[in-house]
């Protein structure tokens, strides 16, 4: 019987995202099933940033689509952000680490087969369309996360 990992991904800060990434991959590595459900703020790491649309969405949907970051590479740090600074800072010191970026652990969970959920209520309220997000993540409520955690054996709050 395989062991179930669950993710909830509430933050859009960068280095929250890059932490639930790396335990998401390793996860997968170590054979366990791992699902990460996107609310709220968390639905940002799952944007496509190639579908950015603007067409049927009052004046706060748009401006909420304006004012975030539609690249995942683009989130904020949680702390030492400095407009940016800090995360430009931590960016280099994990290149001269050789460490993998952000996209490349979410391309890397996407290809292992994590599975990716969005929350509904989520979804509707910052107004994002079902095509600016990935193909792969499926749209559930909160309902439906909340049975699925209840099948898990770990589950994090990130």
């Amino acid at each position: 019987m395989n062991k179930k990992m669950n993710l909830l991904m509430f933050s859009c800060d960068y280095d929250k995202a890059l932490a639930a990434l790396i335990l998401a991959n390793n996860g997968r590595e170590l054979g366990l099933d791992v699902t990460m459900f996107f609310a709220f703020w968390g639905l940002l790491l799952v944007r496509n940033p190639e579908m950015t649309s603007f067409e049927d969405k009052s004046f706060y949907e748009d401006l909420m689509g304006i004012l975030t970051p539609a690249n995942p590479e683009d989130l904020p740090l949680s702390k030492m952000n400095l407009s940016g600074i800090g995360q430009n800072m931590l960016k280099k010191m994990m290149a001269d680490k050789e460490a993998p970026k952000l996209t490349d652990f979410l391309q890397g969970a996407r290809e292992k087969g994590v599975k990716f959920y969005g929350c509904q209520l989520s979804i509707e309220v910052m107004g994002f369309k079902r095509e600016e997000l990935l193909p792969e993540l499926e749209v559930m409520d909160a309902k439906d996360y909340l049975k699925d955690a209840l099948e898990s054996d770990l589950q994090l709050f990130i």
